[in-house]
């Protein structure tokens, strides 16, 4: 009986519904993606570049900032291809196989970019509270460790996930109402008790986002304490400026998070879900860099120092 099901799931096939009820949008949305997803591979790809290429940014702080870029690189390439591709053929479907490894990878690299602007978070926290101290203590070896968790964890994470997903057995009808194999939108097809991947699933977004906001909220406490402090007012504004960016990006990723889990499950709420998805999923991985990009000077004035040699090159 368990190698029937098995079989059974491993042939299955599932059919993404994407926009597919909007029918005269799927020309417009394919080009608004392409464009998001174009922006967003030259925005992370180029953040990298920069910041391996120019020695003032060889810190810890851009470090980890490479590293958020290929994170979000990787996370909508996971996805946006896929959405690109059902917006212009007639069959959304995709195999079982191939479902679970998406699955995955998204899994994967959100949960690693959640840890990751925690990671970032720490960095503001020893910068600001303790400068002096910076060097010494975010040193090389520990930056490694640092940006080694995220990725840990989110494989850590994924895995049971997956497994579980694996063990279900889908028959009849297989269509996920959304625009990539989401792990509700699987479960919700399957013909088998979900009930121990549904819980698991919760229990770990939780533990996933009570761990990493915890870490975000202490170090920003302790940050604006030590701000607040400071006798010189262009020293806050200068405090405060190295964190905006780090905020900014915060408050994008975990409202629409949070957003995306206090939506009501109902028909009404679908299309809600899909374009939260899209936003967590497309839009999000293209914002990051413009948004550190566009509010950090030496970011910019690495990117006219590059672009000048590159004119003097040419």
């Amino acid at each position: 009986m368990l190698l029937t099901e098995g079989n059974r799931s491993a042939g299955a096939t599932f059919t993404l519904l994407g926009f597919s009820d909007f029918p005269g949008l799927q020309v417009p949305l394919f080009l608004v993606f392409l464009i998001i997803y174009m922006v967003t591979v030259l925005g992370n790809l180029g953040m990298i570049m920069i910041i391996r290429t120019s020695p003032q940014l060889h810190t810890p702080m851009y470090f980890f900032l490479s590293h958020l870029s290929f994170v979000d690189f990787c996370y909508s390439s996971t996805i946006t291809p896929k959405l690109l591709e059902n917006l212009v053929v007639e069959e959304r479907t995709i195999s079982f196989p191939e479902c679970i490894m998406q699955f995955f990878l998204a899994c994967l690299f959100a949960v690693a970019e959640t840890f990751m602007l925690a990671v970032m978070a720490y960095d503001r926290f020893v910068a600001v509270c303790s400068p002096l101290l910076y060097t010494v203590v975010m040193s090389q070896k520990l930056c490694a460790s640092l940006v080694a968790g995220p990725y840990i964890l989110g494989i850590l994470f994924s895995l049971p996930l997956t497994f579980f997903l694996q063990e279900l057995s889908f028959c009849g009808s297989n269509i996920i109402n959304n625009i990539f194999c989401e792990h509700s939108a699987i479960v919700s097809v399957s013909c088998s008790d979900p009930y121990i991947s549904e819980v698991l699933c919760f229990a770990i977004a939780i533990l996933n986002e009570v761990i990493s906001l915890v870490i975000i909220l202490t170090t920003y406490v302790f940050i604006v304490v030590t701000v607040i402090k400071m006798p010189l007012a262009s020293g806050r504004k200068k405090a405060f400026s190295t964190c905006a960016s780090h905020l900014t990006t915060i408050t994008i990723f975990h409202g629409t998070f949070l957003f995306l889990y206090c939506v009501p499950n109902s028909k009404n709420s679908r299309l809600i879900i899909k374009v939260g998805s899209v936003f967590y999923t497309v839009v999000i991985p293209m914002l990051n860099p413009l948004i550190y990009s566009l509010r950090n000077k030496v970011v910019k004035e690495s990117v006219r120092k590059l672009i000048h040699h590159s004119k003097q090159f040419c």
